[in-house]
């Protein structure tokens, strides 16, 4: 035992000292470069003597970035997590500068912009060689997944937790069906990991969404057990003449509210559980980057703590503020590349879009890939986690662009990362992917027709319309995130202007149109008086494949092209059945939708192409989800073999309320072969070499 002890505490000193050593050679390399930048006294020294220099100088910068930057990041705990990371590279710089001023005679100089590019270079340098070399140690290498995650977990340090397994919930937000059936085939796969996990140790299914196919009604659902009385990502509530947006920390935290008083249930996570990148908590008392906790206030459990548990590395911070710029560049290039190829369709991605992309694909995803980590070494009984960066890039670029290609090999990156951190964690995990809707492609409803949703509405109620079409900005989920991040009050859309008559809301290929005048849903009959042409312009509208409508005659009444209706309280259908493109269980989704005391007074939905699936959003996205059309209501399920079937007779996995007792059911099953364990498990899950390199290339 005591040998055992010896012997760890010297392979860590030789790893510190060959960090050192490459720091200090990092140090003559760039001196020897770079103008501003000097390890020797005027007038020149010898080799061996501004050796030692540079020796002297990189330990005392690795000191100060061991000692100091913890308490700097605390320091500023009160900075939008945003501001920090473009902080990352000036607080490195200015502990290299004071690195430089404990050299003898003054050997160590530079300019402040000098000092920034060489304090990076230098993160960078030690960050490589610490992870090539406990690669080669399982102890070190568990230390070093520790060190990732930004954290010691609260039981990293034992030997062995539960011998119950814990469970992972991966979520990849947007990823559809068929998305990743096509990424996990070819001999050289898109997703190498989920394509050898694929028909091995994982199964994988589709599910069916409800109507509203977005993150905010899916999630609801799957972490608290209901998402009734969601009828869209946002929608007006006439009552309190306010605006619910799903991704809104305000309304996170209502909706999350209902649920659990509807339910009389705290969550799926309510269990030793933690929530991570998640609209909603799950009743997790571990949470950060959580939408729905965003606006609390106190020092660890508010949403941006998790930023901060990750930045305190500042190997972290170093690297994912450089991976940062790095993709605000590469999709400026996208774009541009795109522009100059005339791709159709296309949709403007400049303005702070690059920014909103980098901090989704980056920022985001570096920091909850690390609380899961630090969750899974600490033997947290269940984990839930969303990774959007997929989503994000896919409503601009499309759902099979080559710009999501890029991102899905990165998210499989990230999966491998973390199955391998199971290997060091203190029990068994089990790791469940899943999606919580997907994704249709289509051009906008106002790029193929020239006039938005509002002014459609606006032209059938005998209204002015603007001449020029207007935009209806995006409502995608990193959005709102950012701001928390940053900080900023919730934000506002297009169409987020409840005095107008009426109110035109867009939750991507779903559209909703309120009339804040009548305090009660408007009945089909009423609306015929006051606005004759508005059913007729809305259904006859070669870009709208049906409308909900309550009739007082008929119940709840679904208009389509050329005089089609199906009436759902009876089940009639006069002429050609306005939900026949859209599948089966179209009927009973529209039907539920129907009964929330919410439901907007029309519910418009898309038409959709059959054969391709393409659909038009009612916002600028050209990769859409919200409501009933094409590969968006056809998300993922993938679990491990030793785990139940979701449906045991084989039925169709419907809704996402469904799902969420599927999760439960799985969270009871503790028994049976799991993840490899420990140093002597199998090396199917493979290593990653500088794992957190990789996740950024």
């Amino acid at each position: 035992m005591r040998t055992a002890r010896w012997k760890a505490l010297g392979g860590a000193l030789l790893r510190v000292l060959a960090v050192w050593a490459v720091s200090s050679l990092t140090l003559l390399a760039l001196a020897a470069v770079l103008p501003d930048f000097r390890l020797q006294a005027v007038g020149g020294e010898s080799l061996t003597r501004t050796a030692l220099t540079a020796a002297l100088a990189a330990g005392a910068f690795g000191l100060l970035s061991a000692l100091v930057w913890p308490l700097l990041v605390r320091a500023l705990l009160l900075v939008p997590a945003l501001v920090l990371g473009l902080l990352v590279f000036f607080l490195n710089g200015s502990l290299l500068l004071v690195a430089l001023d404990v050299v003898p005679a003054g050997r160590g100089q530079t300019t402040p912009e000098t000092a920034v590019i060489v304090a990076a270079v230098m993160s960078a340098a030690s960050s490589a060689t610490s992870t090539f070399l406990a690669v080669r140690n399982d102890e070190a290498y568990r230390r070093r997944l520790v060190r990732l995650a930004g954290r010691r977990g609260r039981r990293a340090g034992a030997d062995r937790g539960p011998a119950t397994p814990g469970t992972v919930f991966l979520q990849l937000d947007g990823v559809g069906h068929e998305v990743l059936r096509e990424a996990a085939r070819g001999e050289r796969p898109l997703m190498p990991t989920l394509a050898r996990w694929i028909g091995t140790s994982h199964r994988l299914a589709p599910w069916r969404t409800d109507w509203s196919s977005q993150t905010g009604a899916s999630q609801l659902a799957i972490l608290h057990g209901s998402n009734e009385d969601l009828p869209a990502f946002r929608w007006y509530e006439k009552e309190t003449g306010d605006l619910i947006v799903s991704n809104r920390p305000s309304s996170a935290a209502e909706l999350q509210r209902r649920a659990v008083a509807r339910t009389g249930d705290g969550g799926l996570l309510a269990h030793d559980g933690a929530s991570r990148g998640n609209l909603f908590s799950g009743g997790a008392d571990q949470v950060a980057l959580v939408m729905s906790v965003a606006a609390r206030r106190g020092r660890y459990n508010r949403s941006r703590a998790g930023y901060f548990a990750y930045f305190s590395d500042p190997a972290n911070a170093t690297r994912t503020a450089v991976s940062f710029v790095a993709e605000v560049l590469r999709e400026i290039g996208q774009a541009l590349r795109s522009r100059c190829r005339r791709e159709r369709p296309r949709v403007r991605r400049g303005g702070l879009y690059p920014v909103i992309r980098a901090f989704a694909t980056v920022v985001e995803r570096d920091v909850v890939v690390a609380a899961v980590l630090g969750d899974m070494l600490a033997g947290r009984t269940a984990v839930y986690a969303d990774l959007v960066a997929y989503d994000e890039v896919a409503h601009h670029s499309g759902p099979v662009h080559r710009d999501t290609h890029q991102v899905l090999r990165r998210l499989d990156r990230c999966i491998e990362l973390i199955a391998e951190a199971g290997r060091y964690a203190p029990r068994p995990y089990r790791i469940v992917l899943l999606s919580d809707h997907g994704q249709s492609p289509g051009a906008t409803f106002r790029d193929r027709y020239g006039l938005t949703l509002g002014d459609l509405v606006r032209a059938g109620c005998g209204l002015p319309v603007r001449r020029r079409a207007g935009r209806t900005a995006s409502g995608a989920e990193a959005r709102e995130a950012a701001r928390a991040a940053l900080g900023r009050p919730e934000g506002t859309a297009d169409g987020d202007r409840p005095g107008a008559q009426p109110v035109v809301l867009a939750s991507g290929n779903l559209g909703l149109v309120s009339f804040p005048d009548v305090p009660d849903r408007i009945t089909r009959e009423e609306l015929d008086r006051r606005h004759p042409a508005l059913l007729d312009t809305l259904a006859g509208h070669p870009g709208i494949g049906f409308v909900l409508v309550r009739s007082v005659a008929h119940g709840a009444v679904v208009l389509g092209p050329d005089g089609g209706e199906h009436h759902l309280d009876t089940g009639r259908v006069v002429g050609a059945d306005p939900l026949a493109p859209f599948g089966p269980g179209a009927a009973e989704a529209v039907r539920r939708t129907d009964r929330f005391p919410h439901v907007a007074d029309l519910m418009i939905n898309s038409a959709c192409d059959p054969a391709t699936g393409a659909v038009h959003a009612f916002e600028e996205q050209i990769g859409s989800h919200g409501g009933l059309g094409g590969p968006q209501s056809r998300p993922f399920l993938l679990w491990p073999a030793e785990l139940s079937p979701p449906v045991p007779d084989g039925t169709p996995l419907t809704g996402a309320e469904q799902v969420h007792q599927v999760l439960r059911r799985w969270l009871r099953e503790a028994d049976g072969p799991q993840l490899p364990v420990g140093p002597g498990a199998e090396e199917s899950y493979g290593r990653l070499g500088p794992e957190a390199d990789d996740l950024r290339r």
